[in-house]
């Protein structure tokens, strides 16, 4: 990923943050009062405005910091979205049985770290491009493999099995994981007032999703 550095916004200005993800739809309301719905994007992209959790001038100064080192929208960064942040669900204990991955063919040794979003109703796969490295588990077959069976690239999430550790045809791959969100400002320009952010009033900075 071009214009990207691998750095986490900071961490407790994020836990107040609010967004989410966005999906574009149109909707054609036809003469006999049906509609037509038809997805614009394959796969939802996630906003997030953070100036909710600015709540002091040091806050607000290491803001300023952080988007003047990423010159603006120029630069992406790393952020931990504070509701959906690991393979398991909140509240949850990241396992290599979290979410599977891949299926082993006996050659293919390269498999993408994958999040599945799911009901009765339908599914989605997100690919996941910033895991934590230190976080991520693996299993094949149901069980738990050592990482010295395997490499994670941080800065793509595909996890590659070293030589003689490929997985075997039908052997089913699972991962656990904690990861960021790629993102950007939205912005190129930060607008303070002291008196009004002292009397409660806080900067709006918003962030959007950078998508692979």
């Amino acid at each position: 990923m071009s214009g990207f550095h691998e750095i986490r916004f900071p961490l407790r200005l994020a836990l107040d943050a609010s967004g989410g993800p966005v999906r574009r739809t149109d909707i054609v309301n036809l003469s006999n009062g049906r509609e037509q719905r038809n997805q614009r994007w394959r796969d939802s992209r996630r906003s997030y405005e953070v100036g909710s959790g600015i709540r002091s001038l040091t806050d607000l100064y290491a803001v300023l910091e952080f988007f003047e080192a990423r010159r603006g929208q120029l630069y992406g960064f790393r952020f931990r979205d504070p509701v959906d942040w690991a393979s398991c669900s909140p509240g949850g204990v990241v396992s290599a049985n979290d979410q599977i991955i891949g299926t082993g063919d006996g050659v293919t040794a390269v498999f993408q770290l994958v999040k599945a979003y799911q009901d009765a109703g339908g599914s989605w796969t997100r690919r996941i491009t910033k895991p934590v490295r230190e976080s991520v588990l693996v299993a094949v077959e149901g069980v738990a493999v050592t990482d010295a069976t395997y490499t994670v690239d941080a800065t793509t999430g595909m996890v590659t099995f070293a030589a003689g550790h490929v997985p075997v045809a039908g052997a089913l791959i699972e991962a656990g994981y904690e990861f960021d969100v790629p993102v950007r400002f939205d912005i190129d320009r930060i607008d303070v007032n002291l008196a009004h952010f002292d009397a409660g009033r806080i900067p709006t900075i918003p962030l959007t999703e950078i998508l692979a």
